[in-house]
């Protein structure tokens, strides 16, 4: 569904546009066109005066399944491996959120600092599609927030992965249109 409106109080909410994570083959879209648009989306809600929200993951204790064949391998983290790739520029009144799992709402902060600012919407972008937008747009969702997907400022590792997040959830919880869609709204 086309983007109709954005909520008076909207917040964007880029999910792990990180070093490590932004360096990984990526499909459809390459991270470079992710960053432009995700640029874009930063830019125009400065502009209007909208909160920024960034978001980056250091894997760490998280619930663990016994029934799950994937096993986080160990790594060895360099301090840079979390940081905020540079087309996207962090200011001071910017809410930062680290992650430790796929949800950007769990076990952070992130509820309470969008309502203290009265925030009804959310506009998600980032890396990867079915995995931290999609885990944080569920959670944002269960809690009520209006939802809109910039589709071309989103990327997976896994391009059936990615397209099933937006053709087949995101629909049934916001609204899915491109960069430029939301960007007029916006304005």
């Amino acid at each position: 569904m086309p983007v109709t409106a954005l909520d008076k109080k909207t917040a964007l909410v880029l999910i792990d546009l990180q070093k490590a994570i932004v360096s990984r083959p990526l499909a459809p879209h390459p991270a470079a066109d992710v960053l432009v648009n995700s640029a874009a989306l930063v830019g125009a809600f400065r502009k209007a005066g909208q909160p920024i929200v960034i978001v980056n993951v250091i894997p760490g204790e998280r619930p663990a399944s016994a029934r799950s064949d994937f096993k986080m391998p160990p790594m060895q983290f360099l301090k840079e491996w979390a940081d905020i790739v540079p087309e996207i520029e962090v200011k001071d009144n910017d809410i930062l959120i680290t992650k430790h799992t796929w949800n950007a709402f769990y076990n952070t902060a992130l509820d309470e600092k969008l309502k203290e600012q009265g925030v009804t919407g959310i506009v998600m972008a980032g890396i990867a599609t079915s995995i931290g937008v999609e885990g944080t747009a569920r959670a944002a969702h269960e809690r009520g927030y209006n939802l809109t997907f910039a589709s071309d400022a989103m990327t997976d590792m896994n391009e059936k992965a990615h397209e099933n997040s937006l053709t087949v959830i995101f629909p049934r919880i916001g609204e899915v249109d491109t960069t430029q869609a939301v960007i007029g709204l916006l304005n």
